[in-house]
């Protein structure tokens, strides 16, 4: 036999072993993924006689919102707590639920901190699940490949929530995209999403293949190549199927221009999608006269930097206190001007991890030698903060590309001249010139934000008091009342469904 013969011999050998690993392959996967099929029907009827079973008993429909933290103290609250009342003032005929992680509260109390909070009082009751299992999606259970870990440990939360209780109408309103899918296709709700900043966004991936060290993008990845070119690759598989998650919502509802060229580039959604700015409580600030130029002489004896924002490693407070001390060095300001300065930290604690955090800045202030001209006010009740914030000169933001910012714009509505980070919504939405003028600052680093403390400092009383007028007014657009007409606008497709589902109760969307 020639060599030729015998390689031909030896070549069609080898094919039929792979057919005969092949075939059996191929019916092993036919017969699991029949297995698998008949188990999520099986799930899905079990589920589908549960909200059966608790629509019989209550007669009403349910919509059940995905906020673990409803009890923190930061924007994605104040939205949770404006929808609530919103629909329940336009929907008396139905019922709504708060998914949360909060364990050791009451219902009662979780109610009474958004009255103290947000000056938002629900005109009738919230049925609360409190769900054993919120640590799943704490950060630091995920050392390494943390929004991967987060993702998958929300899945695992959802589907204790949809055990729990079964709605007829899901909407996550903290961004927890991945459990919509479990919602839809194994609960056979109707899902909506309102999106406060994308898992993952292309400037992600541009601050990991540019190789910048960042809060999460570590510096031992971000000085070795092989490391950054590995966390490209994972956090390109992980929008994939960040994109593949949030294409399964009905509506999808984004904070700021910002999270909409985000959301819509990964989500891929452009018709279910629109941007729903987020309520602000400026009317309470804008009820407060900010007085005429001797008046603000007179009350300026002491000018405070104000800022507020949960304590968050994103918020970036540490370039706060820095750039804080940067302005008190500054050459311009005479010592007796030093003195009448101080930086005013306000903002909310989810958890022991933001304790730490903020004594890790107390030690900062320490070490920068300004411990005794920075205030730290955790967990305030809203009175205090409006009163802070109506005595405050500069209003302070310092996050890289915040999806919107509350913050901020409850600091232009109190009459602060802002200074926010120049990114994100604060950039696109925000801070943007009104009546041909400007309605405040924007810096990017120490230097930057020195600059322009200095310069509002230095500016004459007259010259703020026209900023902060024409800031004032161009806030409006963020009203209650303009948040509850948009958000109820864009969620009317959903609750559409709850009156067809009067008719027929045995909706199921195809897989």
């Amino acid at each position: 036999m020639s060599a030729h013969d015998h390689l031909s011999c030896c070549l069609c050998d080898l094919i039929r072993l792979l057919w005969s690993l092949l075939l059996p392959c191929f019916y092993l996967s036919l017969v699991l993924t029949a297995i698998l099929f008949l188990f999520i029907m099986g799930v899905r009827s079990w589920l589908q006689m549960k909200r059966k079973s608790r629509r019989a008993q209550d007669g009403r429909p349910a919509v059940a919102f995905f906020h673990p933290y409803c009890n923190a103290g930061g924007g994605g609250e104040r939205v949770l707590w404006c929808a609530l009342r919103a629909l329940q003032n336009r929907y008396q005929d139905v019922s709504f639920v708060v998914y949360t992680g909060d364990q050791g509260v009451t219902a009662e109390e979780i109610l009474d901190g958004a009255r103290r909070r947000f000056n938002i009082r629900l005109s009738r009751a919230v049925k609360f699940v409190f769900l054993k299992h919120r640590f799943l999606v704490e950060a630091k259970l995920y050392p390494h490949f943390t929004l991967l870990g987060q993702s998958v440990g929300s899945i695992f939360l959802g589907w204790e929530a949809l055990t729990e209780f079964v709605p007829d109408l899901y909407i996550d309103s903290m961004g927890y995209a991945f459990t919509l899918p479990v919602f839809r296709y194994l609960g056979g709700c109707h899902v909506g999403s309102y999106v406060h900043y994308p898992t993952i966004s292309t400037d992600m991936l541009s601050v990991v293949r540019e190789r910048n060290p960042r809060f999460n993008n570590a510096d031992y990845i971000s000085s070795n190549p092989v490391l950054s070119a590995i966390k490209v690759i994972y956090y390109c598989v992980f929008a994939l199927l960040y994109g593949l998650a949030g294409s399964c919502s009905d509506v999808v509802m984004v904070n700021s221009t910002w999270t909409l060229g985000h959301i819509l580039a990964l989500w891929r959604a452009p018709n279910r999608t629109s941007v729903v700015y987020p309520p602000c409580d400026v009317q309470a600030f804008l009820d407060v006269p900010i007085g005429d130029e001797d008046e603000e002489k007179e009350r300026k004896k002491c000018h405070s930097v104000v800022s507020v924002g949960q304590f968050r490693p994103e918020k970036d407070h540490r370039l706060q206190i820095k750039a804080f001390r940067k302005l008190l060095d500054r050459k311009g300001m005479e010592p007796a001007g030093r003195e009448t300065v101080k930086l005013v930290l306000i903002g909310g604690c989810r958890n022991q991890e933001d304790e730490e955090r903020v004594q890790m800045l107390k030690g900062l202030c320490l070490d920068l030698g300004v411990v005794d001209r920075v205030e730290f006010k955790l967990n305030i009740p809203f009175e205090e903060l409006k009163k802070e914030l109506t005595d405050a000169t500069i209003g302070l933001h310092t996050m890289w590309n915040e999806h919107f910012g509350i913050g901020v714009v409850e600091c232009m509505a109190a009459g602060t001249i802002i200074l926010a980070h120049k990114s994100g919504g604060p950039k696109l939405d925000i801070v943007v010139p009104y009546d041909n003028g400007p309605t405040g600052f924007l810096a990017d680093d120490e230097d930057s934000y020195a600059d322009a403390m200095e310069r509002i400092l230095s500016m004459t009383p007259a010259a703020r008091l026209e900023i902060r007028g024409r800031a004032r007014l161009s806030v409006t657009r963020f009203s209650d009342q303009e948040f509850e007409g948009s958000f109820l606008s864009a969620v009317e497709p959903l609750m559409s469904t709850l009156r067809l589902a009067e008719v027929s109760t045995s909706y199921l969307p195809v897989l």
